[in-house]
């Protein structure tokens, strides 16, 4: 299936700090595609990965789990640390999870962590009724587009595949039992008003990592997809000042017309 327009991946090459971006379950990269610019605009080498299975149709996800979503991004690490002599982690929602793991197994390669309203465990009922469900009922209402913003639009599958949830249920036990090993500087910024993870699933996070350098913010403005809310700016700033606090004299002040457009798959 091709690629919807907007979900394409973006990488841009720059300096010699990399940041590594990951979207969240069933969305895509057009919701980190600001921010992602935002930081190559920094003189930073970005890459932000199409996961499989995302950015076509919900069906094509119902063949792929976390073990592919996980396997694209660690790709992805492996390659900017082949260019780059410090490396970041960030992501949004599953993508902050994904960014958490990529932090616990890499260790020292990966120099900090930022994530936006990461995504710890399911909720309520549905994670006991999935291995029955998902062999029942295809998919279930989607969870695109959680964002206060008028006229901001999330582009994201409009159901959720249960059989890939069922996956999700998983990965986030897996990441859950590594969280000690997370040591770097960790950026957590999370939205109170979030209508798809609830704060629990941050303080989890705060509680069961082993860093000693952590930041958490509030974006107030915001609900789950922040990175296209009010508070998008925020983290831009947020990040940059973080990486530029831990990578000092290496990120750049933005040129203009820099960080805008980047390139597409292969780039």
């Amino acid at each position: 299936m091709p690629v919807l327009a907007g979900a394409e991946p973006f990488r841009q090459e720059g300096g010699e700090v990399g940041v590594l971006l990951c979207h969240g379950f069933t969305g895509s990269p057009q919701s980190l595609r600001p921010w992602a610019r935002h930081l190559a605009g920094h003189g930073l080498t970005v890459a932000l990965p199409l996961l499989p299975g995302h950015g076509t149709r919900w069906q094509d996800m119902q063949l792929t789990g976390w073990p592919d979503w996980y396997a694209e991004v660690d790709r992805e690490l492996r390659a900017l640390r082949e260019r780059c002599s410090r490396v970041f982690v960030a992501g949004l929602s599953m993508g902050g999870a994904l960014a958490l793991r990529l932090a616990a197994r890499h260790g020292d390669a990966v120099s900090g962590v930022m994530v936006v309203n990461p995504a710890n465990r399911m909720h309520g009922l549905a994670p006991h009724a999935l291995p029955v469900v998902r062999h029942l009922v295809p998919a279930t209402k989607g969870i695109a587009s959680d964002i206060a913003k008028p006229n901001s639009v999330e582009l994201g599958y409009d159901r959720v595949p249960l059989h890939a949830a069922y996956s999700l249920r998983d990965f986030f036990r897996v990441v859950d039992r590594d969280l000690p090993q997370v040591t770097q500087p960790l950026l957590l910024m999370r939205s109170p008003r979030d209508h798809v993870v609830p704060p629990a699933d941050s303080a989890r996070i705060l509680g069961r990592v082993s860093s000693v350098d952590v930041t958490e913010i509030l974006l107030e403005q915001s609900y789950h997809v922040a990175t296209l809310d009010h508070d998008a700016d925020r983290i831009h700033a947020e990040s940059v000042a973080f990486v530029a606090r831990l990578a000092p004299g290496l990120v750049k002040e933005p040129e203009p017309g820099l960080g805008k457009e980047g390139t597409a798959a292969g780039g």
